[in-house]
């Protein structure tokens, strides 16, 4: 009897030490699940913290977060997928992630601290074509006094200068068109790197709309029926989209290739000037980036295009190291045409004051109207001199502004709204560094001379400034869309840099529980 207790007793023990290795076989096998990342349903833990880090399974069971659906990554580490799923995830930013897992395919893991594109991710309207591309089928019409169709060439940088008898580069050099921004703008955005698919990720939402094309159409002998209908339309297409009611459009931007004015017209008679698309109540929202700015704070002007679209880098190094040796026999350079109608124009005076100092190049665009139309000869003439005069013109700015700095020449102003309060991405705010400026009412009381008073300025700060001019010479022009700058941040860019900033500040107020429509759209009457 004794001895079958005994033989009992030994197979219990081995049956317990028997279940006691399988649960511990068990027990490991759950605790290298949970280091790995897989569970007995074979489902894959993400952690999202501010924006994605993703856990990995070191066995090929991992999940990826895809942050660019124009399919630009930034590599940490390659792995694959064993399974399909798509999550949207908050992250602290208020932003929302798209979380995608896919089946054995290679993926490019991103942190925010390597996503070089972080923040400054735009998302493009596809809106339809009758807002911009079948404008263009119609060039023979988009402005009345002259044929559009060569200079909506080459992606809106018009046809190509082959012969400048030196004065330019052989390459990169254009006859561009002063009205052709929104077209080279949004060339531009199709290459901008970090252009986005996914509109969840992005900061800001471009709209591809012409509406200085469309405008143009009809500013001479059209109804306000006729130059509103477009704008009509595209706000209230835009209005229905969902990207839209995210901020109410607040993080909406457009470009405009006339000045803001031609979009603001105040009253509902055919004889006023312009279409009402930036006085719409959706516009209100919308940021407008124009050749010159309005006064309303939603207005924000950005350089005329010139006739330098430099494709590399060095092009640019090139021209400035140009620039920089020329010589320079007149003291001051003005182009332009008097406007004898004009009350408030010093055009006359500045003409007058020109002809009569030997020390001035005067290029006549009047009785020598070619010479202004031709880019060789205007840069020949701004090449040639010290300080180049920028008086108004049929508005408060005028293209010549960028084509005396393209050209190394000191630009002379005489009102505040022709430059500083206008480009204030693309300018230094301590204006002296780069010009000189001299009161419109002195010269129009001829308090002034102009010889005078620039042989007035030392030779040690003529030097300072010109080289300030030099160095501004990337910052005012368009790279030709075709092609990608490295290193040098071009007016593209700083359009789109001066954008994000703008609706992160939105942003911030909205957070901060600020109603966002105060300031945003308002009447500046200070402005310039």
């Amino acid at each position: 009897m004794e001895k079958f207790f005994v033989g009992k007793c030994q197979y219990q023990l081995w049956f317990v030490l028997l279940i006691s290795f399988l649960l511990s076989l068990i027990l490991l096998f759950f605790d290298h699940s949970a280091l790995t990342g897989w569970d007995q349903n074979n489902v894959v833990t993400i952690s999202v913290n501010n924006f994605v880090n993703v856990i990995q399974d070191r066995k090929n069971k991992t999940f990826d977060c895809t942050v660019n659906s124009s399919h630009r990554t930034t590599a940490s580490s390659t792995t694959y997928h064993n399974s399909t799923s798509d999550l949207t995830k908050n992250t602290n930013s208020g932003r929302q992630v798209k979380v995608t897992q896919e089946k054995k395919e290679p993926i490019e893991h991103i942190s925010p601290s390597l996503d070089s594109c972080f923040g400054r991710y735009i998302y493009m309207h596809d809106i339809p074509r009758q807002f911009n591309e079948d404008l263009l089928k119609d060039c023979h019409s988009l402005i009345k006094w002259f044929d559009m169709c060569q200079y909506i060439s080459n992606m809106g940088l018009g046809p190509r200068i082959e012969n400048s008898e030196r004065v330019l580069l052989r390459k990169g050099w254009f006859a561009t068109n002063q009205f052709t921004l929104e077209l080279i703008f949004h060339n531009r955005m199709k290459q901008y790197k970090c252009l986005t698919n996914d509109s969840l990720l992005a900061s800001a939402i471009y709209v591809p709309f012409y509406p200085g094309f469309d405008v143009g159409r009809y500013l001479w002998g059209f109804n306000i029926t006729m130059r509103d209908s477009a704008s009509l339309s595209l706000v209230k297409w835009l209005a229905q989209k969902p990207e839209w009611k995210r901020m109410w459009g607040r993080d909406h931007f457009l470009v405009g290739g006339r000045i803001g004015w031609d979009f603001r017209r105040q009253t509902d008679d055919d004889s006023d000037w312009g279409s009402k698309l930036m006085f719409l109540p959706e516009s209100n929202n919308m940021t407008l980036l124009s050749i010159e700015a309005s006064s309303w704070n939603n207005d924000f002007g950005i350089p005329y295009p010139t006739y330098f679209h430099p494709s590399k880098d060095i092009q640019v190094r090139q021209w400035q190291r140009k620039m920089r040796r020329t010589k320079r026999r007149y003291l001051f350079t003005f182009a332009g045409a008097p406007r004898p109608n004009s009350t408030v124009s010093i055009r006359g005076e500045l003409i007058d004051q020109c002809r009569s100092s030997s020390t001035c190049n005067f290029l006549d665009c009047v009785h020598g109207a070619n010479n202004c139309e031709d880019p060789s000869k205007v840069m020949k003439a701004f090449q040639s001199s010290v300080f180049c005069l920028q008086p108004p013109g049929d508005s408060l700015t005028r293209r010549s502004i960028f084509d005396s700095i393209l050209a190394g020449c000191i630009p002379v102003f005489f009102h505040q709204g022709s430059a500083y309060a206008q480009y204030v991405w693309n300018l230094p705010k301590n204006h002296t560094t780069y010009s000189l400026f001299i009161p419109l009412n002195d010269l129009k009381e001829k308090k002034v001379l102009i010889n005078e008073t620039l042989l007035l300025v030392p030779k040690k700060e003529v030097l300072a400034m010109r080289e300030e001019v030099i160095k501004l010479i990337p910052r005012i022009v368009y790279a030709d869309p075709r092609y990608r700058l490295e290193s040098i941040e071009d007016a593209f860019d700083i359009a789109v840099k001066g954008v994000l900033e703008r609706v992160e500040a939105v942003r911030r107020e909205i957070k901060e529980g600020k109603d966002p429509s105060i300031g945003f759209a308002e009447l500046n009457g200070t402005k310039f």
